[in-house]
């Protein structure tokens, strides 16, 4: 149980580290589906072009950055079994080595 609450706290920042969970050509792929809503956003507000670039410019980001996360968000729910399975062991394995650090200790004799 705490391995798969602290997947769920962890997935939004696991999800953005190549390096830690490579998650092979989503994350490129997901940069890609960004880029593509943003030039069909471009293209379908072709007529604000000439009068204000401005909202332009603003539509075309905030269709790729809710393109993007919409990416990344379905990539954590396809991976989220393995962040849990990940998490859940270092929490078992942290709660083994607390265990026989104080096992040691209350088996010591006193000095």
């Amino acid at each position: 149980m705490v391995g798969l609450c602290a997947a769920i706290a962890l997935a939004p920042v696991l999800q953005r580290s190549a390096w830690l969970f490579p998650m092979p050509g989503t994350r490129s792929g997901c940069q890609q589906l960004g880029r593509y809503e943003s030039l069909r956003t471009e293209a379908s507000l072709a007529n604000l072009a000439g009068r204000d670039s401005a909202a332009l410019a603003y539509a075309r980001d905030s269709q790729s950055h809710e393109a993007i996360a919409d990416c990344l968000a379905s990539t954590t729910t396809r991976w989220l079994p393995m962040y849990g399975l990940g998490a859940a062991v270092l929490a078992g394995l942290g709660a083994c080595s607390f265990g026989r650090a104080r096992a040691r200790r209350e088996s010591a004799p006193p000095t």
